[in-house]
């Protein structure tokens, strides 16, 4: 990935702002030619700078009310065919590798209680998981958020 001037962190925190902003209304809020916007945005997309759109969609709003972390306990030889398998789980939305006590984190959805149930008999079931440790989310406190740290970075 490419490092970030001042001109791209400004376009990124002006579609924070407004994500659906056109090329034109972003070069006019920041003083720049239609083209360098078109420009730089084409530049920010190749490098990656962009996340997939489907993290903007609310699994609630897809009949997923119920979200839990899982902790989960593997054998580490069998971390990449433990991994395959959680991506086989259409629940499971997102999974992080972890340092200390416990390997994996990950974050799904469900139906309901059964329906968790369910979801962690699965990840169970996977050759190498040893064990699990479920906690319900009881609401987001802090949104996922990057514009304080965009705006940090024009300071």
């Amino acid at each position: 990935m490419r490092s970030l001037d001042s001109t791209d962190f400004q376009l990124l925190i002006a579609l924070s702002r407004e994500p659906r902003a056109t090329y034109v209304s972003l070069a006019d809020e920041l003083g720049l030619s239609r083209n360098t916007v078109q420009a730089r945005m084409a530049q920010l997309e190749r490098s990656g700078v962009f996340l997939a759109f489907d993290r903007r969609i609310d699994p609630a709003a897809a009949g997923y009310p119920l979200t839990a972390f899982i902790t989960v306990h593997v054998q580490q030889q069998k971390l990449a065919r433990i991994v395959q398998s959680l991506a086989a789980i259409p629940e499971i939305i997102q999974a992080h590798g972890l340092s200390g006590p416990s390997d994996l984190l990950v974050r799904c959805v469900c139906l309901d209680a059964e329906d968790l149930f369910r979801i962690n008999g699965a990840i169970l079931a996977c050759d190498g998981v040893e064990r699990t440790e479920t906690a319900l989310d009881m609401g987001e406190l802090i949104p996922y958020r990057i514009r304080p740290l965009l705006e940090q970075r024009l300071r």
